[in-house]
């Protein structure tokens, strides 16, 4: 695989993928904060570099991050099996696992998918412990983590599917931040949506919001619609009010990184703004997310923990200063919008019209129904 190429909106963007086997196997990342204007790649094979790409945001998106961690359990633990417990039984990678699980789990504290795929990663070595030598559950982890990959390709074409049903036949579709190839394991959330609308005929065109301070949808946003041949605007995020002011917008949609039992939802930062912009135009307001970025345990949003990300990243954006170095900055990653503003949350399953708790709990109440037909 290339380290770089010079032409990124004809690259294949493929987020996140495991080369090679067992002993050998490496995560190979595209390097987000470096788009658009170089595709590079890492190449991981530790614990540590995959929690730090976390961190940096070289992968983003929940369901990516939840991959990528869960493909970094397996690179933790396979160089201990192979050095310290060849032929020992999987109970000797206990410590080393709950290290893993330790480490990956506080690198991105609001994005519930990525607990939900260490828990799942941690159920498959407690089912498994006990019958199987070390090596052996380093293979069982990663068929689990390539399983974790192979399904969100298949809830990403399902909320494809049942979101390009709700966008208009015509017309304008603002998104925020970006959710589509990048920051999944297949098509996409919200961008997925858009894509399969245009294949399915409709004629609209997106407006992406940059989203900043770290422009993902300038970066990765347009850049992904660009290569899938969908119309794309880019502009400021303060645009938006004017847009539908304007007319010029028929439908938001956005993904999500936490959805409540209520179906509060916790996403970038900058959407809960454009809720509220979009119910005083009278626009419909959709989320698209998989069964895993539900956390049926919290009530509300208020209860969501939201990450407070460096101020450098306000005062530096990309690097370059653009403000007084000495300046305090309020820097939070995401922010909440309340259920009583979203038209619909586009599922897997289906959609979740004006959500509530009662419609969240009857569709969502049982994740093991998530892929029965898998």
């Amino acid at each position: 695989m290339p380290a770089a190429s010079n032409s990124p909106a004809n690259a294949a963007l493929v987020g996140v993928h495991w080369e090679g086997g067992l002993e050998d196997g490496t995560l190979v990342l595209i390097d987000q904060v470096r788009l658009p204007t170089e595709v590079a790649y890492l190449r991981l094979r530790a614990l540590e570099p995959v929690r730090q790409a976390i961190c940096d945001l070289s992968v983003r998106g929940a369901p990516a991050i939840s991959i990528a961690a869960a493909y970094g359990i397996v690179l933790h633990l396979v160089p201990i099996a192979l050095r310290e417990h060849l032929g020992k039984g999987s109970e000797a990678l206990e410590q080393a696992f709950a290290h893993a699980c330790e480490r990956l789990v506080s690198s991105r504290p609001t994005a519930v998918n990525l607990r939900w795929a260490i828990e799942r990663m941690r159920e498959c070595f407690q089912r498994h412990t006990g019958h199987l030598t070390a090596l052996e559950m380093c293979a069982r982890l990663l068929l689990e983590a390539k399983r974790i990959q192979r399904e969100d390709q298949e809830l990403c074409r399902r909320i494809s599917a049942h979101g390009a049903a709700l966008l208009p036949a015509t017309g304008g579709v603002y998104t925020h931040c970006n959710t589509g190839a990048l920051a999944t394991g297949g098509v996409g959330t919200a961008l997925g949506c858009l894509v399969e609308a245009r294949r399915a005929g409709k004629d609209i065109a997106v407006f992406a919001g940059e989203t900043r301070p770290l422009f993902q949808g300038a970066r990765l946003t347009a850049l992904e619609l660009l290569a899938a041949q969908v119309p794309v605007t880019l502009c400021c995020d303060s645009a938006a009010a004017s847009l539908m002011a304007r007319g010029k917008v028929q439908a938001v949609i956005v993904g999500a990184d936490r959805i409540c039992a209520n179906g509060d939802t916790a996403n970038k930062i900058g959407t809960y703004s454009l809720a509220v912009l979009a119910r005083f135009h009278g626009i419909p307001f959709y989320v698209a997310a998989p069964y895993s970025t539900f956390d049926l345990t919290l009530a509300d949003g208020s209860l969501i923990h939201i990450e407070e990300r460096a101020a450098d990243e306000v005062r530096r954006p990309l690097g370059r200063q653009a403000a007084p170095l000495e300046v305090a900055v309020a820097n939070p990653a995401f922010d909440v919008t309340p259920a009583s503003l979203i038209t619909a949350i586009i599922t897997e399953r289906g959609v979740i019209s004006q959500p509530t708790r009662a419609a969240v709990m009857a569709l969502m109440g049982n994740d093991g129904e998530a892929l029965s037909a898998v």
